[in-house]
């Protein structure tokens, strides 16, 4: 199974409606946070310590729904916490496949097996399932043994009942080449659409701070996996430019409002991994924020970031302005490093 061409042509029209209308800022996947209680306390996690008054505190399906038509981005990604928590979270996702979104949820696959029921198969439902490694690295990270075998009977289950399935993967230092070699030949046989991976994020406020790549360890890890995963059919959520950036070939700049982020607090600044504050709207987002303070040569906490949220728009408007270039990397593959990076496209 792939992408469904309803979505990437969806997409693309959003990009060159975009666009044609002079629009230099936009929106292409709203990170939506309904609630941020969870049922794991996964190492290296930000938001797993708030007090109980926050953790009780959940979006309404109108807030959500609101939120997506406020931003206008064709892609929702729901996160957490855990959004299989929420007892109203599939009303959740058919209102917005009802407004036309293309709904990503981003769950660790405990609560699978007992709300699955809930939903029906939809080219604009997508079950995102977190797997941070192979059996015994991935129960590590979250601190429970026996997530990796529910995660992996959760996608069999979905894959067998028709779902779209992809997997989110996040490499910690440690990870090696040949275990995340492992896992992808493993996600592989079992149907998932495609991959998401990335390497953490240090949050300021995580516990286990000491298994954080560098840009460059992380840079030399992608190298490794690319080149192990040659001819191998891997399919990845990305774009073959992102995954060339991942790779240390492209310069790209972060733009945070690629993928905004809504919760309970409000839209939050500057983007999904920092915090600097709320509004209350995403225009007051888009107006209000001073986004030259931040990325990689300005605020410190970007130096080592490369994650998705921040460079996957930067490196899908580049595909839409170089449809050729994208096309090299993606017949040719995933080399290794040319130079490094700096600044790029923005």
């Amino acid at each position: 199974m792939s992408i469904p061409l309803i979505q990437k042509a969806r997409i693309g029209a959003y990009i060159f409606k975009q666009r044609i209308s002079g629009n230099g800022r936009f929106p292409l996947v709203l990170m939506l946070e309904p609630l941020f209680r969870c049922n794991l306390r996964c190492k290296g996690c930000g938001k797993i310590d708030y007090p109980e008054d926050v953790l009780n505190r959940m979006m309404t399906p109108e807030e959500c729904v609101a939120a997506a038509q406020d931003c206008g981005a064709p892609v929702v990604s729901i996160a957490g916490g855990e959004p299989l928590l929420h007892p109203q979270i599939a009303d959740i996702a058919r209102r917005l496949m009802d407004h036309k979104r293309f709904v990503y949820l981003c769950t660790n696959a405990l609560l699978v097996e007992k709300r699955i029921r809930e939903f029906e198969p939809s080219p604009y439902l997508t079950f995102n399932i977190h797997v941070d490694g192979l059996r015994d690295r991935h129960d590590e990270r979250v601190c429970l043994k026996g997530v990796f075998d529910r995660a992996m009977a959760a996608i069999r289950l979905l894959v067998s009942e028709g779902f779209r399935v992809t997997t989110n993967t996040t490499f910690f230092n440690g990870q090696t080449a040949e275990g995340a070699e492992k896992l992808f030949d493993m996600l592989t046989s079992l149907r998932v659409e495609a991959m998401t991976i990335a390497s953490a994020f240090s949050y300021e406020t995580a516990s286990d701070q000491d298994n954080f790549f560098t840009r460059d360890e992380a840079i030399d890890l992608f190298q490794s996996i690319f080149k192990l995963g040659k001819g191998k059919g891997w399919r990845f959520n990305h774009s073959s430019l992102y995954l060339d950036f991942l790779a240390g070939n492209q310069d790209y700049a972060c733009i945070p409002w690629g993928n905004p982020t809504r919760n309970i607090f409000g839209w939050q600044k500057p983007c999904y991994l920092l915090n600097d504050g709320y509004e209350a709207t995403f225009r007051d987002l888009m107006e209000n924020t001073d986004w030259s303070r931040y990325g990689l040569g300005g605020d410190p906490r970007c130096t080592h970031c490369m994650l998705h949220c921040g460079f996957e728009p930067t490196a899908v408007l580049d595909s839409a302005r170089h449809p050729i270039k994208a096309m090299k990397v993606h017949w040719r593959g995933v080399n290794g490093r040319t130079h490094h990076h700096g600044q790029g496209v923005k």
